[in-house]
């Protein structure tokens, strides 16, 4: 397969992100590449443990508590992933995409959402109509993640028990898809901070996959 060339204007990793690829190990139903990675203002968190951090199953939190096996865009960051294997058009939640989001007192939650994009190519990009306001239907980071490959045996593809936010290629006209994008929204939704504002990705889980 031709290497997808990037869409945006991408900040490619010195530590060679598009290059090495990452584990070539990672299990198939997640994501087993980092294209390109452009941070926006506030990013920096996991960046040291690029690519593997975005690689792989999820390693979420719980309902009460972030994880911290993430990588924080920054506001308004964007990145654009490879899976191990196409996501393909089935019944119901076809991909789900695991952020941070925790639950915390009066029944509110914390997020920062994101909007999600597929591509077959690499190149032209599809995206999920993703709502700038409450409840921000359609994005992902709204979810609080139960799936973690560390600590439990919760399967990370089931749109049942994972958490995360789940999505169909239905909705974008899709019947396959190799790449994946992030787009933080530019709320600025979480507290200011020096290296970890905007979308936390943690992971993303192919439920229906096909070579």
């Amino acid at each position: 397969m031709t290497r997808a060339a990037p869409l945006f204007a991408t900040t490619l990793l010195a530590m060679g992100l598009g290059a090495c690829g990452g584990d070539p190990l990672a299990p198939a139903p997640f994501a087993a590449d980092v294209i390109s990675f452009s941070p926006g203002s506030g990013a920096g968190f996991g960046q040291d443990e690029l690519p593997d951090i975005v690689l792989g199953a999820p390693r979420g939190g719980g309902q009460f508590r972030g994880s911290l096996d993430v990588l924080s865009l920054g506001v308004g960051g964007e990145i654009v992933l490879e899976l191990g294997e196409d996501v393909v058009d089935g019944p119901g939640t076809d991909l789900i995409v695991f952020e941070n989001a925790f639950s915390f007192g009066g029944g509110l939650t914390f997020i920062e959402p994101g909007a999600v994009a597929f591509s077959q190519d690499g190149i032209a990009f599809l995206e999920v109509p993703c709502a700038s306001n409450e409840p921000y239907t359609g994005c992902a980071g709204l979810t609080p993640v139960k799936a973690n490959a560390d600590d439990n045996a919760v399967d990370a593809t089931d749109p049942a028990l994972a958490g995360g936010d789940d999505f169909d290629l239905a909705d974008v006209g899709l019947t396959r898809a190799r790449y994946v994008r992030i787009r933080d929204l530019g709320l600025g939704l979480g507290p200011a901070s020096p290296d970890s504002d905007g979308f936390d990705l943690d992971a993303i889980s192919v439920v229906h996959g096909a070579e």
